[in-house]
């Protein structure tokens, strides 16, 4: 299963995020948008976003009990 993190400096709810995926098993790959100016624009005002296989499944905050069931199926 592959993870993506898109996430940026400084944002509280990346940090939340990826501690979150940690803890459910996963091990994402972080990406800064801020490197990115198309990565930017398309995400600017929602990270963080996981994308799960190719699927973005969520923006903003991460639900967990959304996130158990996606990573152990």
């Amino acid at each position: 299963m592959k993870v993506i993190l898109y996430t940026r400096q400084g944002c509280h709810l990346c940090e939340d995020a990826e501690k979150l995926l940690r803890e459910h098993g996963a091990t994402p790959d972080l990406i800064d948008i801020d490197a990115d100016p198309a990565l930017r624009e398309q995400f600017n005002v929602c990270v963080p976003v996981v994308e799960i296989d190719g699927r973005i499944r969520f923006r903003g905050r991460v639900d967990p009990l959304l996130l158990r069931r996606l990573l152990h199926r």
